[in-house]
């Protein structure tokens, strides 16, 4: 069951100082006058924060299309037209500066970062508020800006680093991907130490070290990301759950294995979230459209060995009319639900979980007996033998084909092809016909209405 209600504040949601940086100005001043001045406020300007999360720029549409359906995992299907085109473009590499889905992902993350920023500019002014919970408010507040500013560089790569509040005249430049990493491994550290070890709804040390392990994983430093997933591992207390389909549906939300999920209601708040019906063949649902985007490929199929526990819970089959043709098409099912109207289910999303930590270590150790125990917990679950160092494939694609069939449709595909290395090998041995090697790009171009509006930034 939820235990918050998310109260969207939209004065600091959407609210700016300058139409011409919406994404990065802080509230009205005079909205400033009347606000942050109690720890009620600062609770409240917190929980705007998190509910930024469920907006379609952000994991409830435009992160799956720039995460997934970019990678080998998912492509869009036969529909290419109205909103479909916008995936098919992210999907085969055709996209423009113009995209919608692109300039939802950026303007989408950019918000939540503009909220946690004056958050943080302005709770050391308050004195009627017990340490505890300042100390809390600020470790979310810096963990939910590093988690959109660390899919913002794996997105973009060149993007404005912007750790205050925006105020007009201020003179905003790029800085690579690399200093980004840097400056979150910093401010993790940070977010970690002021977090609950026991939170299961909002950010929690776990969180932090989580994402704070992938961050050194993405920047090579593989010794500091053993040690940080070594803490989550032996003092966070998260396990596996025992069956795979155990962590799908709306019963199973906030369980042992979560370490950080968005929190959707359903309810007619505003708070739903359309998964449901965006993946969901239209068939298959009793309230509202099921559009069937986000569909998984058959190379993603194939990756599934025979006899995985995981396959089921994770995709369906359906057949639809194409051209009077029926055809099988795959669909997602980790986000299956009955909404009780259209675009409004309840389903968290799984951000971080236990297992992506397993095999996170595995990638920090190497190859070791230590790093196939590791895969092998994951896969005894899932039903299957273990691997070792004797199974066919070098080791670092025994781990990203685990990584793959594990953490299907969670976002993680295509940050993984980048921190392999192999983007390219991958996409090109999966869609071969739809793309070729040099249409493939490692980032996305920054909106065109930012290089509009700010002379100094350079296009990707």
């Amino acid at each position: 069951m939820k235990k918050i209600i998310i109260v969207f504040l939209m004065t600091c949601v959407t609210s700016a100082c300058s139409e011409d940086f919406t994404d990065l100005a802080p509230i009205s001043n005079r909205n400033e006058a009347d606000f942050y001045n109690t720890a009620d406020d600062f609770g409240a300007a917190i929980n705007a924060s998190y509910a930024g999360l469920q907006d379609a720029g952000v994991y409830n549409r435009a992160y799956w299309a720039l995460f997934e359906m970019r990678s080998d995992n998912t492509d869009q299907g036969p529909d290419a037209t109205g909103l479909a085109r916008q995936y098919t473009e992210i999907n085969q590499f055709t996209e423009d500066p113009l995209n919608e889905q692109v300039d939802a992902a950026w303007s989408g993350s950019y918000r939540v970062i503009a909220n946690c920023n004056v958050i943080l500019e302005r709770i050391d002014n308050v004195v009627d508020i017990e340490e505890a919970v300042k100390n809390s408010i600020i470790g979310e507040a810096i963990f939910l800006r590093s988690l959109m500013y660390y899919h913002l560089a794996v997105a973009f790569g060149n993007i404005p680093l912007q750790l205050t509040p925006f105020a007009p005249g201020d003179d905003l430049t790029q800085v690579d991907a690399t200093t980004v990493y840097n400056q979150l491994a910093s401010d993790l550290a940070v977010a970690e130490g002021n977090l609950s070890s026991s939170n299961t709804i909002r950010a929690s040390k776990g969180a932090a070290a989580t994402l704070l392990a992938k961050v050194q994983l993405t920047l090579g430093n593989t010794a500091e990301a053993e040690t940080t997933l070594r803490r989550v591992i032996n003092n966070y207390n998260y396990e596996l759950v025992t069956n795979y389909a155990d962590l799908w549906g709306t019963g199973n939300e906030n369980n042992v294995e979560a370490i950080f999920e968005v929190q959707f209601i359903s309810g007619g708040i505003g708070q739903g979230s359309l998964l449901t019906n965006e993946f969901s063949p239209s068939g298959d649902l009793q309230t509202g459209q099921g559009f069937g985007r986000n569909r998984p490929t058959d190379v993603l199929v194939n990756a599934f060995e025979e006899g995985d526990l995981r396959f089921e819970p994770s995709m369906g089959t359906s057949w639809i009319n194409v051209n009077e043709e029926v055809i099988e098409q795959n669909y997602v099912r980790k986000y299956e639900s009955n909404p009780p109207q259209e675009n409004d289910s309840d389903n968290n999303f799984v951000v971080f979980r236990y297992a992506d930590v397993l095999l996170m270590l595995a990638e920090a150790l190497g190859e070791s007996p230590e790093s196939y125990d590791l895969i092998n917990e994951v896969r005894t679950r899932a039903g299957l033998d273990a691997i070792d160092a004797t199974t066919p494939g070098s080791f670092q694609d025994k781990l990203l084909k685990e990584r793959q069939v594990e953490l299907a449709f969670e976002n993680h595909r295509w940050p993984d092809l980048k921190r392999f290395g192999v983007v390219t090998d991958k996409l090109i041995e999966s869609e071969s016909d739809v793309i070729n090697a040099g249409d493939i790009r490692n980032v996305f171009f920054i909106p065109q209405r930012e290089i509009d509006i700010n002379p100094n930034f350079i296009q990707n």
